[in-house]
């Protein structure tokens, strides 16, 4: 079965793309018009990538660009991977760019040649064909030269381990990534990740090290620490946690002994693992008492922590969440804390973007510590971090390192401090607003379709729905929106019946969503998307469509302008 042809243009060939959308209509051809739709001037660049995104990803296997000379269609277009984009003025070049050269793109200059003369040379492409031989040899070179410059060497080192990294890759260009606990870093921020610091031992501190040569990778810990204390307004920073939960871990060892009394949000409520779950060692290390959300409005029952917190005397009280979408207002706690004589830690890893910015509460002048991760919404690599009190900092310290680490990732850290920086940008504060006013467009579409959300909404990037009158688990929902090009996670809701692994809701977050620069309008969108994946979740047609309407959105939103490597 033949794919359509893809065709788009900028102002310059806007007419003489309409003329070849008719003549290639009367062939018998599908088409598929990217636009532009009128002939107001446009950015050919724009227009160029989407042709070219659909040929490079398989969509489709033919496309045709136009612009005044045709130049600049062809240097955008071979610009992606598999493409081959050729400018021809001629039948004789129309006919060698399909018979020597495979040419899957045909660019034409509008202003240079009449309709008529266009018509033929597409005509004449159209109908060549690969005449492979000793052109094959030479078109398998040219992948090899595109190979050796996107791929490196980890693709003839190995190339399954490469294969899966282009797999990745693609998932996240052409699905929409809709877990709330997931980001989108910049590719400043990749190519830090993927630096020679991570040859680097440096256990201890910036000017306090065991190892010598620890000059560079000081240099990064401290911007890192520095950008997260302007970021936050934190006395001290430690960024050598791997993760939020070691960020955690180091802390309870720094305040608790084994056996101490936690108080923290019950997992099923909306907390997290590291918040005192009896499966995780929060919830074997220590006695826990969890305190949740009032039923009638899924708010946190502050009664009831003062309540639990009268009766149990905790050591520490832990607030944070990883499936709340609703603000937490940090007072109250310090309190209740002083009141039963507790400390209190918060885990901010999913609002810390909206807290750098003034847009959620911040902890930190009311908590002994403060735990995150720096992803999420905060939109670095995939880390922990801890600040503080001054006088907490030497105690804290050494429960990172000796006490549950060994020599931090240096090159993580010099991503972290990448990111800090960027999250300092005065734009970082508009991205975060954006999060927000796209998670409460979500929710508007999702409850206008009759969906319940968990709060009745969300004051945050991310909302809980409760699937419990649709018929449908948490685990149904997220195979078939999984089908369907849409990346969310099964989640349980306050009072749940069913078990973590089927769950009676799905969490859904918008950061990544809106690091792509998506806005209201591409919410109510998705919401509808998602429903109509939800309510034809056994129709595998349905779900490929939606998939493909999907892929479309996303092209319009390239994850990177600058192209990621593909392996």
């Amino acid at each position: 079965m033949k794919k359509p042809v893809a065709i788009a243009s900028d102002h310059a060939g806007f007419a003489l793309k309409e003329e070849l959308k008719k003549f290639l209509l009367g062939r018998g051809e599908e088409i598929l018009d990217v636009g532009p739709d009128n002939q107001d001037s446009t950015d050919y660049p724009d227009y160029g990538s989407r042709v070219a995104e659909k040929v490079s990803s398989g969509s489709t296997d033919r496309g045709v660009l136009i612009c005044g000379t045709g130049i600049g269609m062809a240097i955008v277009a071979n610009k992606y991977p598999n493409v081959r984009a050729a400018l021809v003025l001629n039948e004789t070049m129309a006919r060698a760019a399909k018979e020597h050269n495979d040419a899957n793109i045909l660019c034409l200059p509008a202003r240079l040649i009449n309709a008529e003369e266009a018509k033929k040379l597409l005509e004449v492409w159209l109908e060549a064909k690969f005449e492979a031989g000793r052109h094959a040899r030479r078109v398998e070179k040219i992948s090899g030269v595109e190979s050796a410059i996107l791929g490196g060497p980890l693709r003839s080192v190995d190339p399954d381990t490469a294969d899966a990294i282009r797999k990745e890759t693609e998932r996240e260009e052409y699905t929409l990534e809709m877990i709330a606990s997931e980001n989108f870093v910049s590719e400043a921020v990749l190519e830090a990740l993927g630096n020679v610091m991570t040859n680097k031992y440096a256990e201890g501190y910036p000017g306090k090290r065991y190892y010598g040569g620890c000059e560079a990778v000081d240099i990064v810990e401290r911007l890192a620490q520095e950008r997260a204390k302007q970021l936050f307004g934190a006395d001290f920073v430690n960024v050598q946690p791997h993760a939020g939960a070691q960020a955690n871990m180091a802390v309870y060892f720094a305040a608790l002994e084994p056996g101490d009394t936690i108080l923290g949000m019950n997992l099923s409520h909306g907390g997290h693992l590291t918040h005192g779950s009896p499966v995780n060692f929060s919830g074997r290390l220590y006695k826990v008492v969890p305190y949740g959300v009032r039923k009638e409005d899924h708010r946190i029952d502050m009664d009831e922590v003062r309540s639990l917190a009268r009766q149990s005397r905790p050591k520490l009280i832990v607030v944070g969440a990883s499936a709340y979408p609703r603000a937490i207002d940090f007072k109250p706690f310090r309190e209740i804390a002083d009141e039963v004589g507790a400390k209190v830690m918060a885990d901010i890893a999913h609002p810390a973007g909206l807290v750098a910015v003034g847009l959620h509460p911040t902890p930190i002048p009311y908590c002994e510590y403060v735990t995150t991760t720096t992803h999420k919404t905060l939109r670095g690599p995939r880390g922990g971090m801890i600040m503080g009190k001054a006088e907490f900092e030497k105690t804290l310290n050494s429960r990172v390192f000796p006490g549950t680490q060994g020599g931090p990732l240096m090159h993580v850290i010099a991503a972290k401090a990448v990111a800090f920086k960027e999250a300092l940008q005065p734009d970082f504060k508009d991205y975060q607003k954006q999060i927000i006013a796209n998670a409460q467009a979500m929710a508007r579409g999702l409850m206008d379709r009759g969906y319940d959300l968990i709060s009745g909404g969300t004051d945050t990037h991310l909302l809980l729905v409760d699937l419990s009158r649709t018929g449908l688990t948490g685990k149904d929902a997220e195979e078939a929106l999984g089908k369907a090009g849409i990346t969310v996670n099964k989640n349980t809701i306050p009072f749940e019946t069913r078990s973590p692994m089927i769950a009676s809701g799905i969490r859904i977050g918008t950061p990544a969503a809106t690091t792509r620069g998506m806005k209201e309008k591409e919410m109510e969108l998705i919401a509808d998307f998602i429903d109509r994946a939800l309510k034809n979740r056994s129709d595998e047609t349905t779900l490929k469509k939606v998939r493909d309407q999907v892929k479309d959105l996303v092209i319009g939103f390239p994850l990177y302008r600058r192209r990621l490597a593909r392996p």
